[in-house]
């Protein structure tokens, strides 16, 4: 029989296991794989570089096959993977793969930022790593700034986009907001943004949202978690950017944001409520929803070979190449 000290406090499925001792189990673990040279199938070149020492956050670099005669510079992704905040690696199989493919599709420089998680590193510093490492990437557009040879060499800096799923789109619009409101080195700008099932949430439901047990459901429960004692708790602008006295939609930092959303997901509803918003802002760039009826939360992820998928990677890659 399990001591005292072992039950289960909370549950976070599929991601998390906590413990009344205060401890908690990663219940999603995926393999990992290593960088690879060039990969066989699309013969893109993968590596990993430690962007800040002091803290180990680091990242995937994934560069398309060029011709040795290639001279036109390459759009910059900056991507963050989903996970609840508390899972999830640049580094596992499925998301090293996805990365892969759209390097490959739309032919561009990719950095899959390993920021750090929850619960050992609560929110903000996912927020604070991923703006950090836009801030690194932007860096690199000075010619006395040299860390990081494929950005230098094929990066273009005029072409910088932010991208994520998930948990990782919430990161993505957080860290367009601050782009907007703080600006970026050497005047650097943020092309474009794409959020893929973002998860946004509220105190409050909206639209097909079930009324029944709301305040007690998983959207509100993980980021109470992952983000303790945070001000305005599930109303905070960070998770619910159309709350009251939330920054104004309108200072996203980028020219042209693109919302993906899964007709089955829960979180549907908030993803086509924050397009509905930030169309509202008066945002001046362009604003484009995409819905893939009939799929659920990041299909694309777990179901890569699926037409939805491959439907949804033409869409972000001519989203960047536009």
């Amino acid at each position: 029989m399990a001591s005292t000290d072992r039950e289960v406090a909370e549950e976070f499925l599929p991601f998390l296991r906590v413990y009344k001792d205060g401890t908690y189990d990663r219940l999603i673990d995926p393999p990992l794989v290593s960088p690879s040279p060039c990969c066989p199938q699309t013969g893109v070149s993968s590596k990993d570089i430690v962007l800040f020492p002091e803290t180990g956050v680091s990242a995937r670099v994934y560069l398309p096959p060029l011709p040795q005669t290639h001279t036109e510079k390459l759009p910059i992704l900056v991507y963050f993977h989903g996970g609840g905040f508390c899972v999830g690696s640049p580094f596992s199989v499925a998301d090293h793969n996805y990365m892969t493919s759209i390097c490959a599709k739309a032919k561009i420089l990719v950095i899959s930022v390993d920021y750090r998680l929850a619960p050992t590193h609560p929110l903000p510093t996912a927020y604070d790593d991923a703006f950090s490492a836009l801030k690194w990437v932007a860096s690199h557009s000075s010619d006395d700034h040299h860390f990081e040879e494929w950005l230098v060499k094929y990066g273009d800096f005029n072409k910088i986009f932010l991208g994520g799923e998930s948990a990782g789109g919430n990161i993505a619009h957080n860290v367009a907001m601050r782009a907007g409101h703080h600006g970026l080195p050497n005047g650097i700008k943020v092309l474009g943004v794409f959020l893929v099932h973002p998860y946004f949430w509220g105190s409050k439901p909206i639209m097909s949202e079930p009324k029944d047990g709301h305040e007690q459901c998983k959207g509100t429960r993980i980021w109470n978690f992952v983000y303790p004692g945070c001000a305005g708790g599930i109303d905070a602008a960070e998770v619910n950017p159309l709350a009251d006295g939330a920054p104004s939609l309108a200072k996203i930092g980028c020219s042209r944001l693109l919302v993906c959303v899964a007709g089955n997901d829960e979180l549907r509803d908030r993803g086509i409520w924050y397009y509905e918003g930030v169309k509202k802002s008066g945002f001046g760039g362009e604003v484009e929803l995409s819905i893939a009826e009939g799929e659920g939360h990041v299909f694309h992820i777990f179901s890569p070979e699926k037409k939805s998928s491959k439907n949804l990677l033409v869409l972000l890659a001519t989203f960047i190449n536009k």
